[in-house]
C-alpha cells in the first residue's frame, strides 16, 4: 500500500495540470497553511495576523500566532503542553516552536504554488529522553499546492520535509500528500497521509503504516475556521495506541492595518 501511495505522491509533486481554474485565493479570502498536520503552500497575506488553537488528546493544547510580515513571507511562534485539560501537573513544552515560510512561486494555470519553510512545532507530548514530540515537527520543508474546479474546488497538496528531531536515531526525508474538497461555500473535507519515513524504526513511537488523518473544516464567518479531525486512522503509533484520535482546531485571522 505504501508503494502505491508513494507513486501517487510523486505524480502529484511533479505534475502540472491544465485543468486548474486559479489559486486558493479565488475560492476563499484566506489560504490554509496546513491541512491537519502537514504544511501546504498556502501563506498568510501581508498585514494579517492568524491565531490558531490545537486541542489534542492527552489534554494537549498548542497556541500558534502567525504574522504576514511581507509579500509572500510569514512567520510565527507557538507554544503549548500536555495535560492542560484534566488533573495533575501540566507538562509544558521545553521550548516554543518557531515557523517561517516563503512563497517561492505563486500558482499558475499550468504550475503549482511552491513554498519553502521551517516549522519546529510537533504535536502531542514532548519526550525529553528522546528529544521529540509524539508526532515530529516538520522541520525544513518544501510544499506544493494545486487547485482545480471540480464541483466546487479540489486542492491537491504534497510536502517533502526533514525534521531536526533526530535524537531517537530515526530520521530521514519524509513525504506527505493530502487533499481538500469543498462542499458548498463554507465546508470542506480534508485528508492527508504521512509516509513517516522518519518515524518507523524506533521501538516506542511510530510503526511502519504511516499516519492517515482526515477531518472536516467549517468557516462560520470571515476569518473564522473550526476544524474537527480524526488522526492516526491506521493506528500507527506505538505509544498509547488507539485508532482515530479526536482533535479540534480553531483559527481566527484578522487584518492589523
Amino acid at each position: 500500500m505504501k508503494n502505491i501511495l508513494y507513486f501517487i505522491f510523486i505524480i502529484l509533486f511533479s505534475q502540472n495540470s491544465v485543468f486548474s481554474q486559479g489559486t486558493a485565493g479565488d475560492r476563499a479570502k484566506f489560504e490554509y497553511r496546513t491541512l491537519i498536520d502537514m504544511p501546504t503552500a498556502g501563506i498568510l497575506e501581508k498585514g494579517y495576523v492568524g491565531a490558531t488553537t490545537d486541542i489534542l488528546p492527552g489534554g494537549v493544547i498548542i497556541e500558534r500566532l502567525e504574522v504576514g510580515a511581507f509579500d509572500n513571507i510569514s512567520f510565527g511562534i507557538s507554544y503549548g503542553g500536555a495535560n492542560l485539560i484534566g488533573a495533575g501537573k501540566i507538562d509544558w513544552y521545553k521550548l516554543p516552536g518557531v515557523n517561517i515560510r516563503f512563497r517561492l512561486f505563486n500558482e499558475l494555470i499550468t504550475f503549482p504554488a511552491l513554498t519553502l519553510g521551517f516549522d519546529s512545532q510537533g504535536k502531542g507530548v514532548y519526550h525529553d529522553s528522546s528529544g521529540r514530540y509524539d508526532i515530529k515537527s516538520p522541520g525544513f520543508y518544501a510544499a506544493v499546492s494545486k487547485n482545480f474546479a471540480f464541483l466546487g474546488y479540489l486542492s491537491l497538496n504534497a510536502t517533502a520535509n526533514y525534521s531536526l528531531e533526530s535524537k531517537d536515531g530515526d530520521n530521514f526525508i519524509d513525504l506527505s500528500f493530502g487533499i481538500e474538497k469543498t462542499i458548498g461555500g463554507t465546508v470542506s473535507v480534508i485528508a492527508e497521509y504521512n509516509f513517516a519515513f522518519n518515524d518507523n524504526e524506533t521501538k516506542y513511537y511510530g510503526g511502519d503504516k504511516g499516519y492517515l488523518n482526515a477531518g472536516i473544516r467549517w468557516s462560520p464567518g470571515t476569518g473564522y475556521t473550526v476544524e474537527f479531525d480524526l488522526r492516526d486512522l491506521l493506528d500507527n503509533k506505538k505509544l498509547n495506541p488507539s485508532t482515530a484520535d479526536r482533535a479540534l482546531k480553531i483559527e481566527y485571522i484578522k487584518s492589523i492595518f
